[in-house]
């Protein structure tokens, strides 16, 4: 039996799947019923060793894979069930772009993250989704909304943010983009934020910090219908994560209903057989180590239930039997780093960068700027992000120093490394302006390992104060994943950009920016901390760490701390007024819904992008509640001089705690303040009072 005959078994007309390939795009999903009677269907006339092959990574070829380079050559698969015509997982990474050389970059999901953009977050997806398909993948694994609770963490740059509902929102807009081609992957689950002691870490928390800051966004992404989840290499509550019923079957499948199924994170997801199994581990990969073999041994000697097999290769087969309408659709591999994706990258990228600071002009570029100086070995390095299994390898790169002189034309562009500190300060002495690019790449943060030091090397710190002392126009790009202290140096340059890993068209977006052909729009999806002394403590090696529902602006709210930057923050090339915040209701019961709104206008004299941010705070709460929490947002465009009226709703629901006590959710009948600005700091925001009556 062929895939053909698996489509056929599975709903497909017989014209259509005797088609060639073009006709698969043109045929249509199956319906839910269907995919149901189809997949009792196919179970019933498998096997153990069958179901079980279905639940396992392929030994021998994933072996192969990973001996020639993660990602280089082709996908890390679960075998292919030829006497059924049931296709294996096909497997690629990551979070910027596929793993296959030639794909394109995007920048990473942290400055996709300060784009705040919904529109641009689907589209991204689809492009990824795409290139995946294209490279003959049919999963996708890299829908990464890991809070960012400390910014020393590795791999922060593969996430979007540290707040649970702008990580959810934005994962749910990328997953369905995405699932327009692929089988999408929310990652990891959950509580994942050390790199160095991801592998034996036990995270403990309460079940209402897990409840409230830990699951929400991945529960959006259940809502939205993500295909899979993949667990945590860590312990939660002293349970390995991918061994923890309370997580993966109490929670996810049965609270929530998820009818996906669940992918051990790579080799060390899993520790035992029965365990994993009974737990709601639904595959292991990439290769078998506890499953396989070891899995049949222990349903033939009744340790681990045959039930548990069946309804993981049901959840297996109902995916696959969804997406299956694109298992042989065209897919032109010619898109790949094609202009319309090598487009969009560029947009990703000018909107992701963040301009922190712009004092006295010293942005854009424009009139009078005759020479530039550009200093810093970043400026002339392809600086795009981690080497790990995030790892992109694109065509080419725009470095920051390609896309200046690009830009520049007629301006003269001089530049120095930085080996030379005397030459370096005679040409930021002799040029109308000077940029530093400034920052860390792969060898400070990444997977496997975290960045303790949050400030910049000596050197790059060195290099800065060098530029500042010469010219009074210092412009300082900052690149990295997360953020980056400055107290010692803030004060000194008058304009700061955090540019992060932009991609492989990041060097065009940075001189877009830096000359005024685009107005950044990009705000902050972490607080940025005025030093490390801010925070609570970061142990990277420790074996257990308790977390609390307190980490970045929260933290910062509670402890009554002014950060560098706030969560929410960024400026434009132009300047915008909030006025008349009302609410369209005083009250609302426990299934009500409250919306607020907004006059922007944009004051200035360019036209631009604002990031319109909402939070509730609950000041009279009988529990211990943060400050004020993020619950909707929204980016509009807006014309200079014009006016707009912009409207968020939220819901009684999205403010209910979570009660230990009853292990439910609780919606306290009070009064709750609604706050409305361009950031989370306190000064930017409106406030307005409305109160949630009882039941």
């Amino acid at each position: 039996m062929d895939r053909r005959d698996f489509l056929k078994t599975a709903g497909v007309g017989a014209a259509v799947a005797a088609a060639p390939g073009a006709m698969w795009a043109k045929t249509a999903a199956l319906g839910r019923d269907e995919i149901e009677e189809r997949v009792r269907e196919l179970l019933g006339k498998m096997s153990l060793s069958e179901k079980i092959k279905q639940m396992s990574g392929n030994v021998i070829a994933n072996t192969i894979h990973f001996a020639q380079g993660y990602g280089k050559v082709h996908t890390v698969n679960t075998p292919d069930n030829k006497r059924l015509g049931i296709p294996g997982i096909r497997f690629i990474d990551g979070p910027r772009g596929i793993n296959i050389e030639g794909s394109t970059c995007f920048p990473v999901a942290m400055a996709r993250g300060a784009s705040w953009d919904l529109d641009l977050m689907r589209r991204v997806g689809g492009a990824m989704g795409y290139e995946a398909r294209a490279w003959g993948a049919n999963y996708f694994g890299g829908v990464c909304i890991n809070v960012l609770r400390h910014p020393s963490w590795g791999r922060s740059q593969e996430t979007f943010g540290e707040d649970p509902h702008h990580l959810g929102v934005l994962g749910v807009a990328e997953t369905k983009g995405l699932q327009d081609h692929v089988m999408a992957c929310a990652k990891h689950f959950t509580a994942n934020s050390i790199d160095l002691s991801r592998h034996y870490v036990d995270v403990r928390m309460d079940e209402r910090t897990l409840r409230e800051v830990y699951l929400p966004h991945y529960k959006m992404c259940v809502d939205a219908g993500v295909a899979s989840f993949m667990s945590a290499y860590n312990q939660l509550n002293g349970e390995l994560c991918g061994h923890n019923h309370h997580l993966l079957t109490d929670i996810l499948k049965n609270e929530w209903g998820f009818p996906g199924f669940v992918v051990s994170d790579f080799t060390l997801g899993v520790k035992a057989t029965v365990p994993a199994a009974k737990a709601g581990l639904d595959v292991e990969m990439p290769s078998t180590m506890y499953y396989g073999p070891r899995l049949k041994a222990a349903v033939k000697q009744g340790k681990a239930p045959l039930a548990a097999i069946d309804q993981a290769v049901t959840r297996i087969l109902r995916e696959k039997l969804r997406f299956i309408h694109l298992e042989d659709a065209a897919y032109d591999r010619k898109k790949i780093a094609g202009p319309e994706h090598v487009a969009l990258a560029r947009e990703a990228a000018e909107k992701s960068i963040v301009l922190l600071k712009n004092e006295s002009g010293a942005l854009p570029l424009q009139d009078g700027i005759k020479s530039i100086a550009v200093l810093g070995e970043l400026a002339d390095t392809g600086n795009i992000g981690d080497h790990g299994s995030s790892v992109v390898r694109p065509p080419y790169v725009i470095t920051a120093l390609a896309g200046i002189r690009q830009r520049a034309g007629a301006i003269k562009v001089m530049y120095e490394a930085g080996a030379d500190p005397a030459a370096a300060e005679k040409a930021a002495a002799g040029a109308d302006a000077v940029i530093v690019v400034a920052g860390c790449d792969y060898r400070d943060e990444g997977e496997g390992f975290d960045r303790v030091r949050l400030s910049l090397s000596d050197r790059h710190e060195k290099l800065v104060r060098i530029a500042a002392g010469a010219n009074p126009r210092a412009v300082v790009v900052l690149e990295g994943g997360g953020a980056i202290t400055m107290e010692g140096w803030r004060d000194k340059v008058p304009a700061i950009v955090m540019a992060w890993y932009p991609g492989m068209e990041g060097g065009t977006a940075i001189a877009g920016v830096l000359f005024g052909d685009v107005n950044p729009s990009g705000k902050l999806p972490a607080a940025w901390p005025e030093s490390a002394d801010q925070l609570f403590p970061f142990d990277n090696k420790a074996k257990t760490v308790q977390y609390d529902r307190y980490h970045g602006y929260r933290w910062f709210d509670k402890k009554g701390l002014e950060p560098a930057f706030p969560f929410g923050h960024g400026l434009s090339y132009t300047q915008y007024k909030y006025s008349n915040l009302r609410l369209d209701r005083e009250r609302i019961g426990p299934d009500g819904k409250v919306t607020a709104s907004v006059d922007v206008t944009n004051t200035g004299g360019r036209d631009g992008e604002e990031i319109v941010q909402l939070y509730v705070g609950a000041p009279g709460s009988k529990v211990d509640r943060a400050i004020k929490e993020l619950k909707a947002f929204t980016k509009i465009k807006l014309a200079a001089g014009d006016t707009k009226t912009v409207s968020l709703q939220v819901s009684a629901k999205d403010l209910a705690y979570f009660n230990q006590d009853t292990n439910a959710w609780e919606i306290e009948p009070l009064e709750y303040r609604i706050l409305v600005g361009p950031s989370s700091r306190a000064e930017d925001l409106m406030g307005a009072g409305f109160k949630i009556s009882g039941a």
